[in-house]
């Protein structure tokens, strides 16, 4: 497709050069079929990397409507990824979105949470 020239594996960089990359990204491409969470789309969106994902897993209850989903086909993979690179508006919409959509999952709302559960479990067990 000729795109080795604009597609970069980033496999092995430290947190401070994963932010860059991520912020210095078109887009992100998160073809995972399976996520425990999806820590890469979150950590994408809160730099404002455009994503595109698979609707998998706990894929679209992390990125809601804030990423492009694709199937593993890999033209309409391609597609997507166009998508980003050429329609007018579509890269800054989902970079906003992005950032709307990471701003809900944060380490102290995780914490809080948590605490919350717990204590739900321990008290139903009193």
């Amino acid at each position: 497709m000729g795109l080795g020239n604009r597609v970069l594996d980033r496999t092995g960089v430290d947190d401070e050069g994963l932010v860059a990359a991520y912020a210095a990204a078109s887009a992100c491409l998160v073809p995972s079929t399976y996520e425990g969470f999806g820590l890469p789309v979150i950590e994408a969106m809160a730099c404002g990397a455009p994503v595109v994902t698979l609707p998998l897993a706990s894929l679209p209850e992390v990125a809601g409507d804030a990423a492009l989903y694709s199937s593993l086909q890999p033209e309409e993979y391609a597609d997507s990824m166009m998508r980003i690179l050429e329609e007018p508006g579509l890269a800054e919409k989902l970079r906003q979105a992005g950032y709307a959509r990471a701003e809900r999952f944060t380490w102290a709302r995780t914490a809080h949470e948590t605490e919350a559960l717990y204590r739900r479990l321990i008290s139903s067990k009193g």
